[in-house]
């Protein structure tokens, strides 16, 4: 049987490791063409020879870094002659604390890289062509339970998924019928980036969880791949969650 994403090309950012890695190879194993970003060369190289060969490039730099996305565009449309596919993955939380005594300027970088290149990437991606082909476009952006409930500790990261949230319903308006956009929400998934929120307590963080396990990449890059291929081609401006029932149970992140 033909995969269903031959002959499309996906860009995901953030693609190293984790959930951007896992969406990665699930897009390559349905027959995309994946262009991966990152910030380090040598976990980007090794990402990259871990897909199967010939599927996948990557460019390394930094997701909020205007002359790493126009490079990144631009090699994908020379080499794969278009773009189809976005999944704007990349997102950090360098801080951890209330509000209250945020820093500011880590505040605004933070903002600057979940938020301000979320909307950057896709304007880059639109203006080389995204949407155009025949299948049209499709983007996905890594939003967050913690933009839809109170997350102490995290707050900031959470109002920055919010936005990402509404940027993505608000895109999707702008941007039908040719593109899509939605978004999924994790809640904690196995991966570095979260490990500060279960590393020695995972049975008792996922006991708040009634499906009884915390999240795995490979959770969220099926949703991803159902998000952007022809079952989901009457969907856009949703915000899937993906949190093992933690929401309607009442918890949070």
């Amino acid at each position: 049987m033909t995969r269903p994403l031959t002959g499309r090309t996906a860009v995901v950012t953030g693609a190293s490791r984790g959930i951007g890695l896992a969406i990665a190879a699930r897009l390559a194993a349905d027959g995309a063409r994946v262009c991966l970003t990152a910030r380090h060369p040598d976990e980007l190289e090794a990402a990259v020879a871990a897909l199967p060969v010939g599927s996948a490039v990557g460019v390394a730099g930094a997701a909020d870094d205007p002359a790493h996305r126009a490079e990144t565009l631009d090699r994908v449309v020379a080499e794969f002659e278009g773009i189809d596919i976005l999944i704007n993955n990349a997102g950090i939380n360098p801080v951890y604390g209330p509000l209250a005594g945020l820093d500011l300027a880590a505040a605004r970088k933070i903002l600057e890289v979940n938020v301000v290149s979320t909307l950057a990437w896709t304007q880059e991606a639109l203006a080389r062509g995204l949407g155009a082909g025949v299948h049209g476009g499709s983007v996905v952006n890594l939003s967050s339970v913690t933009g839809a409930v109170a997350s102490p500790g995290i707050g900031w990261y959470g109002v920055t998924k919010a936005a990402v949230s509404h940027l993505t319903e608000t895109l999707a308006v702008e941007l039908a019928p040719r593109v899509r956009v939605n978004a999924v929400a994790p809640a904690v998934v196995k991966t570095r980036f979260a490990r500060a929120l279960y590393e020695g307590r995972e049975d008792e963080v996922a006991a708040g969880y009634p499906l009884a396990r915390l999240g795995e990449p490979e959770d969220v890059a099926g949703a991803v791949a159902f998000l952007v291929g022809e079952d989901a081609a009457w969907i856009t401006g949703q915000v899937l969650t993906l949190d093992g029932g933690l929401l309607s149970a009442g918890g949070a992140a």
